[in-house]
């Protein structure tokens, strides 16, 4: 049987990456936003999708008045929890979700850039993040939120407390980037060389990195992905 998931894109290179082959492993139709105007998801039925996936971007959740289109993500967000239907975030998808249960999002003490490990709380390591335990994955954010009062900390890392969430067991959220493969880093690389300049970050080190920790990321993606979306309420 197929089913539906609609994906909320913000940037062409930011995309669903590894995570888009489990999604078609696992018998979902990729159905592709590429938001812009809150027309776009005005456009959407919040309940109709089997899932929705919500990817990362390079702006704030915050920023709702230079970016309106995020308020209205906001409000599908908060229709379909409210509704316990499968939904996932990714970064900024994540701070959405927190966004979208009443919590603050805001600018961060410090600004991540790199492979970074993140710790499986107890009851991470009772859920499919624990295949990230030990496994240093792609971190590229300043923006944190307040962990909402429905969820369940999944993780956490040296820098943010808030590094994965869940709501039930319908709602994953994932501060970090578990989806980015090989290609979209070094796009990311390529195009962020002023922000990695402002950061004192070599370019150079990131590419190292890559080449020592993605294939691992990579394994661990696929097998938290394909564990979460097993176990999602038919």
């Amino acid at each position: 049987m197929t089913r539906t998931a609609l994906v909320l894109q913000h940037d062409p290179s930011i995309h669903l990456g590894n995570i888009g082959p489990t999604l078609q492993e696992h018998g979902y139709e990729l159905r592709v936003v590429q938001v812009g105007t809150p027309e776009d998801i005005a456009a959407i039925d919040p309940r109709e999708a089997d899932l929705v996936v919500v990817l990362g971007g390079e702006m704030g959740a915050y920023q709702t008045d230079e970016f309106p289109f995020l308020a209205a993500e906001q409000d599908l967000l908060r229709a379909r929890l409210d509704a316990e239907l499968p939904t996932l975030g990714v970064c900024l998808g994540a701070q959405l979700m927190a966004g979208a249960l009443g919590e603050r999002v805001y600018k961060g003490d410090t600004t991540q850039i790199g492979f970074r490990r993140i710790e499986p709380t107890d009851a991470g390591a009772d859920s499919p993040i624990r295949h990230f335990a030990g496994v240093p994955v792609v971190e590229w954010h300043g923006d944190t939120f307040e962990l909402p009062e429905r969820a369940t900390l999944l993780a956490s890392s040296s820098d943010y407390s808030n590094e994965a969430f869940a709501i039930g067991d319908f709602a994953l959220a994932v501060q970090f980037h578990p989806e980015v493969t090989d290609e979209m880093h070094e796009t990311w690389v390529s195009d962020g060389y002023n922000e990695l300049d402002e950061q004192a970050i070599d370019p150079d080190a990131l590419r190292r990195d890559r080449e020592i920790y993605s294939a691992g990321m990579q394994e661990a993606s696929r097998a938290a992905f394909s564990e979460w979306l097993e176990s999602l309420p038919r």
